[in-house]
This record gives C-alpha cells, sequence and structure tokens, in this order.
C-alpha cells in the first residue's frame, strides 16, 4: 500500500499557539532586540531561534503583534445573513473539494516550508529554494510567524467551531481533523500567512502583482474548499495579514531583510531553474472556480 505523504503531519497553526508562551519567554533572549537592525540580516536559525522545531523566531515580540481581537468585528452571529453566507459558501464548495482544485486546497494546507512559500512559484515565475536566497527564506520564515501568531488572539477568544465540524464531515486533511476541532476557526491562520507572504512578494517582484494576489486571495479560498474554514474567517484573516505586513514596516531589521531580499530575487530572475511546480495543473485547477467571493 502506498504511504500517505501527510500521514502523521502536525497541523502547524495549532503548535503556534503553543509557540506564543515560548516567544514571551525567549522574547529578550533575541540575539538582535526588536526595532534594531544589523549590515547583514541573519539567515542561520542557530541566530534566530526558534520557538517550536520547525517554526523559525518572528520579528515582533508578541506585544506588538497587531492585536485581532481588537481589530476584528465578533464572527458572523448564528442565523445572520452573513453566517448564511457562510453555509452557502461551505456548501457550494463540496463539490469543488472532490476535484483537482479541491486537490490543489489539500496542497495549500501544507504550512511547511519551502513546500508552503512555493504555492506561490507560478505566480512569481520561479521557486523559492532556501539554498540559493537565504535572505528570502528568513523573510518569509519570520513573517509567517508574525502573521500567524496575530490571529490567536481572536481565535481563542471566540473559539468559533469549524464548518467540518459543524456539518459532520472532514477537512481535506482528516489526519488533522482532531487538532483542528479544537483551534478556533475565526480567523483563518493560513488566510493571514498566506496574504502576509502575498504583499510582501507583490514588493518583491512588483510586475506580478496581479498574479501573486490572485495566488494569496485563492490560497485562503482553498480553506474554505477544504471545509476547514467558514468564507468570513478567510476575510478576517487576510485583514490581520494585512496590518502585520503594516507593523512589519515599522521594523528596521524587517525592512533590511526585505532589501537583501530583492537582491536575491533579481538573482533568482536572472538565473531561472527548471520548474518543479506543474503551473499548467495549477493554472486549470484554479480556473474550476472557487473564487474569494462567496
Amino acid at each position: 500500500m502506498k504511504k500517505n505523504p501527510r500521514a502523521g503531519r502536525r497541523p502547524v497553526l495549532p503548535v503556534l499557539a503553543a509557540a506564543l508562551l515560548a516567544a514571551s519567554v525567549l522574547q529578550g533572549c533575541a540575539l538582535h532586540p526588536p526595532g534594531t537592525a544589523t549590515a547583514a540580516p541573519p539567515t542561520d536559525v542557530a541566530q534566530i531561534g526558534e520557538l517550536k522545531p520547525g517554526i523559525w523566531r518572528g520579528y515582533l515580540p508578541p506585544a506588538e503583534l497587531p492585536d485581532s481581537l481588537a481589530l476584528l468585528p465578533p464572527p458572523p452571529a448564528a442565523g445572520s445573513a452573513a453566517a448564511k453566507a457562510d453555509e452557502a459558501a461551505y456548501l457550494d464548495t463540496r463539490a469543488l473539494a472532490r476535484g483537482p482544485r479541491g486537490a490543489l486546497a489539500a496542497q495549500d494546507a501544507n504550512l511547511k516550508f519551502p513546500a508552503s512559500a512555493n504555492a506561490f512559484a507560478c505566480a512569481l515565475g520561479f521557486e523559492i529554494d532556501p539554498a540559493r536566497s537565504p535572505q528570502l527564506t528568513a523573510l518569509l520564515r519570520r513573517s509567517f510567524t508574525d502573521a500567524g501568531l496575530a490571529t490567536y488572539k481572536a481565535k481563542d477568544h471566540y473559539q468559533r467551531t469549524r464548518p467540518f465540524v459543524v456539518n459532520h464531515a472532514s477537512s481535506c486533511t482528516p489526519e488533522e481533523n482532531a487538532a483542528l476541532a479544537k483551534d478556533g476557526s475565526y480567523p483563518s491562520g493560513h488566510s493571514s500567512i498566506g496574504w502576509a507572504w502575498a504583499l510582501i512578494l507583490s514588493e518583491l517582484v512588483p510586475d506580478r502583482t496581479n498574479a501573486i494576489q490572485q495566488r494569496g486571495a485563492a490560497f485562503a479560498q482553498s480553506r474554505v474548499i477544504c471545509g476547514a474554514h467558514w468564507y468570513s474567517d478567510t476575510v478576517a484573516g487576510r485583514q490581520v495579514g494585512s496590518a502585520t505586513v503594516a507593523r512589519l514596516h515599522a521594523d528596521p531589521l524587517f525592512e533590511a531583510q526585505l532589501q537583501a531580499a530583492k537582491a536575491e530575487v533579481a538573482a533568482l530572475r536572472a538565473h531561472p531553474q527548471p520548474m518543479q511546480r506543474d503551473c499548467a495543473a495549477e493554472a486549470a485547477a484554479l480556473k474550476l472556480g472557487g473564487s474569494s467571493a462567496p
């Protein structure tokens, strides 16, 4: 029997929630204190540090993350027009979930790096290779943590039940169902991360802004197709992602790493490598539907 490549995979975002405590403890131990920049931004995880294995420390200490509970309205109330629209969006995407668009949504669910960032490879025109682009890798891995952690004040407060649980079904990653069911649905952490990355990557490759941001919207909509989030969760997640990037621009180390990543991106584009991702299949799947609006 062929082994399921997702078997045993731990969902990353619930692990991020536990990392909040670690972030608070480690905050004072940073090699480069928040708000300072170095001539060469660090790219070695041994220098940067990890909150949990595989989760790099972000740029922002917990107290400086956007406050999602303050920024967002409550999730739609039961029986409201918005709640009915959420349920309709879930039902309307069930057919998509069973086909190629659902398979792409399951790929988008994987937040392990570099697979997660390479959801944007076709939009960018190149794949992200940590060996060839250490500054870009550090930029994305650290902003990933900030955008993910920023959702947790609202997640933990509202503890909204996910659509696959409400509808007695499964998400597109059944091996993660138990962990996801314990993790609040509102706002969507995947959507926050994906949209934050779309904004950052658009700054690095501005001539491909439309394609990058379309892919960021599709990355968020994949969570609806997966049955892991309500549509309104993804809208709120994108708002948190936008707030996170705005805050990151006030951090000198983020700004320095952004500029260093621009030089790497120019080199990647000047010397393109063969793409491993099947961009034609991805484009065909995205054309099947599941846009970012219900």
